[in-house]
């Protein structure tokens, strides 16, 4: 039994995020929802994290946790909407804020003690509420403030409550990894001895043990990092029971088809089926500019390729997929909280009824970095492992407007021309994504003393640990001035270059 830290999801976008910090520390972590936390209570607990959400805790309505929780005799920290919760349940109060933080803020230190060891007195913190604590519980007291936040931070040392209005999860947080640092392993007095490869060894058995003795499972292969490491799961767990779909969806970057099935013949003893549907997508894109649609279009070609597959596996009664938690917290709530659905994802949702297939998920609760270490523990190469994500709806998602044959040419021409030079340069070291978008605008140009009007071109490059939050890369100047002169020379159609300077959060990664 690992020591393991309890994480009560209220709703927040980042509550999975809070997970995968706790993991970094070496603890074992486990989502609940609110309404459930109660019975997870007992062997091996070490702490309970109370995570942020969108509602308000003086509400009729609000996300229903049992008090008793807080009588578990286990440290507990509260951040945003766990913090107001926690006030509400003890005696204090919480109001309406007469000024909304969200964002970058500066925040106020008491004593570099306790919860802030070694943290400075004054630092920056991600804000993003409406309310605040009007009064404090018994017991507690005022540990940090911002301008508009009196009760930035609090804390009953006794009773080894402590609770936070920012969110420390995040990476804006300047040193919101030392403050939790603190609380696993100077309050809870976490060991911090659970590693990845505990982990891999569990999907591996996990696996083995959903599927039985004779299981047999279709897994989509898409040859990014994420299926790649499903796969070599699936292979340590079932060998050659399980078949692996690479669909060429038309939606692939230049020379990816080539690139996975040479790579998966040199590392894999799957069953690998390679499908040429790239007619069959791009026929049930024409005329589709929505980008929700488009997702769905998607993600329905693929479970009918699926389909087709288990006609020629009519054993298989099971579907592998490298679904991630980014995935599954942008398009449904996850742990049945009040999670806000920002866009829905091919592979997060569901299955038809009628294509009779379990669904196999190893990745499901975890994040592509997290991913990459179970892909090196599982003895993955790094030419799949250190690869940059690609969205399963592939370039469709970086389309904006119509997918027709003709503008993916193009993109595909430009995107190549974007990563070849970047990674030339060897300006991509560290960095998360980097891609070209066709952005569905057009513009007036002159090219041969003749004028044009022609597509714009966005170039993206982004900087994240987990995908959940990312903030934008400035590539050299002599990198943007070759990128921008060979697009415009030699992909015919793109008259103009521009850089996306958006972070994620407000922006999302891919434009679609």
């Amino acid at each position: 039994m690992h020591e393991r830290i309890l994480i009560v999801d209220f709703g927040s976008q980042y509550t999975q995020l809070i997970a995968r910090r706790v993991r970094e520390h070496g603890i074992f972590s486990e989502v609940v929802p609110s309404q459930l936390a109660h019975e997870h209570l007992g062997e091996g607990l070490a702490g309970i994290v109370l995570s942020g959400g969108p509602a308000s805790a003086y509400e009729s309505g609000a996300p229903f946790l049992d008090p008793a929780l807080l009588s578990a005799g286990v440290p507990v920290l509260g951040i945003c909407y766990g913090m107001q919760w926690m006030c509400e349940q003890l005696g204090g109060k919480v109001v309406p804020g007469e000024t909304r933080e969200f964002g970058f803020t500066e925040m106020t230190v008491a004593a570099s003690k306790g919860l802030f060891q070694g943290v400075s007195d004054e630092t920056v913190v991600w804000m993003s509420h409406g309310d605040r604590v009007a009064q404090l519980p018994d017991g507690f007291e005022r540990l940090a403030h911002t301008a508009h936040c009196p009760e930035a931070a609090i804390g009953d040392d006794a009773r080894r409550f402590y609770a936070l209005q920012f969110h420390p999860e995040v990476a804006h947080s300047r040193e919101g990894a030392t403050m939790l640092r603190n609380f696993l392993l100077g309050v809870c007095q976490c060991a911090g001895d659970w590693t990845p490869g505990n982990l891999a060894e569990e999907m591996v058995e996990a696996v083995a043990v959903q599927l039985g003795d004779d299981g047999e499972m279709i897994l989509g292969l898409s040859g990014g990092v994420d299926s790649s490491v499903v796969g070599a799961i699936c292979q340590k767990a079932i060998g050659r029971r399980c078949h692996a779909i690479f669909v060429d969806n038309g939606l692939l970057r230049a020379g990816e088809r080539d690139l996975v099935e040479n790579e998966f013949c040199k590392h894999f003893e799957l069953d690998l089926t390679v499908v040429d549907a790239a007619d069959r997508f791009l026929g049930k894109l024409a005329g589709v500019i929505d980008p929700e649609q488009k997702r769905k279009i998607i993600g329905h070609e693929f479970i009918e390729v699926f389909r087709d597959a288990v006609k020629q596996h009519p054993r298989a009664k099971f579907l592998g997929q490298g679904t991630l938690y980014p995935d599954v917290i942008e398009s449904v709530a996850a742990h049945g909280g009040a999670t806000e659905v920002i866009k829905s994802h091919h592979n997060v949702g569901g299955l038809p009824d009628d294509l009779e297939l379990e669904l196999v998920e190893p990745l499901r609760l975890f994040f592509k970095d997290e991913g990459r270490e179970i892909g090196r523990c599982l003895g993955l190469p790094d030419i799949l492992v250190d690869r940059q994500p690609f969205p399963g709806p592939g370039l469709g998602v970086r389309c904006v407007g119509e997918c027709t044959p003709e503008r993916i040419a193009l993109l595909r021409a430009a995107d190549h021309i974007v990563t070849s030079e970047l990674e030339a340069r060897g300006e991509t070291d560290g960095v998360w994504q980097y891609f070209a978008v066709l952005t569905g605008a057009r513009s007036v140009g002159v090219m041969g003393d003749k004028r044009t009007y022609e597509e714009a071109c966005a170039i993206r490059m982004v900087q994240s640990l987990d995908g959940m939050t990312a903030d934008w890369v400035y590539p050299s100047r002599e990198a943007l001035a070759a990128i921008s002169s060979r697009i415009i020379n030699e992909v015919r159609g793109i008259n103009r270059v521009v850089l996306d300077i958006t972070s994620k959060p407000p922006g999302t990664i891919e434009w679609e």
